[in-house]
Formats: structure tokens, C-alpha cells, sequence
């Protein structure tokens, strides 16, 4: 595991509080082998503070969407995929705190505790400033410079595009199928494939069915070439 100190200057912010720092940065299968908490309390604030800082930037800052525009945009920035990528960015891998059978089943490249720890520094960062202008800060750091894209390029419903597509040909079936459900229940993570005549040409994960749907749709897409 890299120094914390490394982690606060790629965030931008220095934690007065480094308990709670280190907490956002640990995992389940550490927390229970240390007996020490996780990072699963401070996820489920992240995700609301991320919702309400992404809910206002579009509110604010886009005008001539619609209600509906701006729920979906609002799910495609904040989507697991999304908060992988901004993960990433920052090296969280690198920094986590994770049991050693964890570690070795590859956890430091999981999308889904990518995501989490995203969301639980954004928490961690809201909790010790005492205020939402620091998390907003960090926040916005990451939505900004997606937004661009997502702004030139609206949210694409990747369902109904595949199944546009299928329709051409009324013969062929369509469906999606949840291989894989597992988290608490304030944090969900499903894994589902989408079969085209029982043939798997999709498998996408997220923190709802809906957003797994969308995600292997997208991957059924790519496939196909579209």
C-alpha cells in the first residue's frame, strides 16, 4: 500500500481526521480480519453527496434539459462505470486496504470496490472539512470534464437501441438474464448477460438490474459492431 500521504495530494485534500481517511480506504476483508471498520458506512453518505453535487451542477449549469435529460445524464455520470474510471484516475488500487485473499483474487482492479471507494472519499472528504464545498470541489473535478462529452454526445439507452436492432428480424429473442447479485442491501452490486436465442452477446455490471442491463446492451453493441 502507497503512504496516505501520496493519496491526499492526488485528491487535493489534506484529511485533519487520518482515521477516516484510512476507513475509506478499507475494504470488508480487511475490516473483518483487523476488526476495524470499512469504508461501507462512508460509501452509502459518498453516494448521496455525489448524487446531490451531480443533481446540482446539471440543474445549475444546463438549463434547457428536462427533468428526464437530466435523471439520465445524472446516472450516466455517476454510474459504476463512470466512478471506476475516475478511480483510476487517482490510483485508488494502489492505496486500498484489503485482506490478502482478497488482494490475490484480484480486488485492486475490481470495478465494483473502485467505484465504492470513489464514493466513500468523496464521504470522507464531506465528513472531516465539515462542509460540502470541499467535496464539491473533488467532485467536480471528475463530472466537469465528462460532461463535455456526455454534453456533445447525449445519454445513449443502449437497451432500446439493441432492441431496435433485434426487432429487424422478428424471430430472434431477446433477453436479460441476472447471473450474479451480491453486497448489502443499501449497496447492491448485479452482474447480468444479455442472450440473443440463448447465445450470451452481453454481460454488464452495476449497481442496479437496470444499469447491468445497460451496460451489457453496450457490450452486446460493440459486439455487433454498432
Amino acid at each position: 500500500m502507497r503512504p496516505l500521504e501520496e493519496y491526499e495530494k492526488l485528491i487535493g485534500y489534506q484529511f485533519r481526521d487520518r482515521y477516516l481517511l484510512e476507513t475509506a480506504l478499507t475494504h470488508s476483508s480487511y475490516a473483518n480480519e483487523k476488526k476495524c471498520k470499512s469504508y461501507e458506512r462512508l460509501e452509502f453518505l459518498g453516494d448521496s453527496v455525489l448524487g446531490f453535487v451531480t443533481a446540482e451542477y446539471l440543474f445549475q449549469n444546463f438549463p434547457s434539459l428536462p427533468e428526464g435529460e437530466l435523471t439520465k445524464t445524472r446516472a450516466a455520470l455517476v454510474c459504476e462505470r463512470s466512478l471506476c474510471k475516475f478511480s483510476k484516475e487517482l490510483d485508488v488500487g494502489s492505496f486500498l486496504r484489503l485482506s490478502h485473499g482478497e488482494m490475490n483474487s484480484g480486488g485492486r482492479e475490481r470495478s465494483s470496490i473502485l467505484a465504492d471507494v470513489f464514493e466513500s472519499t468523496v464521504a470522507a472528504i464531506y465528513r472531516d472539512s465539515g462542509n460540502l464545498e470541499e467535496a464539491r470541489k473533488f467532485v467536480l473535478r471528475f463530472i466537469i470534464p465528462m460532461m463535455k462529452t456526455y454534453h456533445s454526445k447525449p445519454f445513449k439507452d443502449y437497451k432500446t437501441t439493441l432492441q431496435e436492432i433485434v426487432q429487424q428480424n422478428p424471430e430472434e429473442h431477446l433477453e436479460y438474464v441476472v447471473t450474479g447479485e451480491s453486497g448489502p442491501d443499501h449497496n447492491k452490486h448485479f452482474v447480468v448477460e444479455v442472450h440473443l436465442n440463448s447465445n450470451v452477446i452481453g454481460k454488464g455490471g452495476g449497481k442496479s438490474k437496470k444499469e447491468a442491463e445497460q451496460q451489457a446492451a453496450r457490450e452486446a453493441l460493440e459486439l455487433m459492431g454498432y
